[in-house]
């Protein structure tokens, strides 16, 4: 298991939100997503929404985290009423850390690819998925079943 690469992203409300906040506290959910306002991306981080106590209570935070500005994401949070941190990428610094970034996405530079991180309280990157189909969404239910396993 690989050392999940650290980094300081802002919220929704201009906040800084560090991966390292959660070591030892919490697991930690990543989701890296296309675009906000996307139609598969609403429906993935709407089911996320939905299943949030599922993931409260596996110890575990979601971060989603898009290459769309911290005021695009703030409005699709307000839209979806999405109770989870959304951290903006919007210098793709972070997708590339994951190797989580299309070279081009129909036409478009540098979005980050439709995937998912599981990180334990120790830091370590114990599950990931990162899709090249971006009409896909990841297995979440594998998601909880890595999760109920570390706890």
């Amino acid at each position: 298991m690989k050392t999940a690469p650290d980094f300081t992203l802002k919220n929704t409300s201009n906040e800084d939100v560090s991966l390292s906040d959660f070591k030892g506290e919490k697991n930690v959910v990543l989701l890296f997503f296309p675009l906000a306002f996307s139609g598969v991306c609403t429906k993935e981080l709407c089911s996320t929404r939905d299943n949030l106590k599922i993931y409260n209570s596996l110890d575990a935070e979601v971060l989603a985290i898009s290459i769309d500005s911290f005021f695009t994401l703030k409005a699709f949070k307000e839209a979806n009423n999405l109770n989870f941190s959304l951290l903006s990428d919007f210098n793709k610094e972070v997708s590339a850390k994951y190797d989580s970034l299309y070279d081009d996405y129909f036409g478009m530079k540098g979005v980050s690819k439709r995937s998912v991180f599981v990180i334990d309280k120790e830091g370590r990157v114990v599950h990931q998925e990162i899709l090249e189909d971006s009409g896909k969404i990841p297995n979440l239910s594998k998601v909880q079943e890595v999760l109920a396993g570390l706890n």
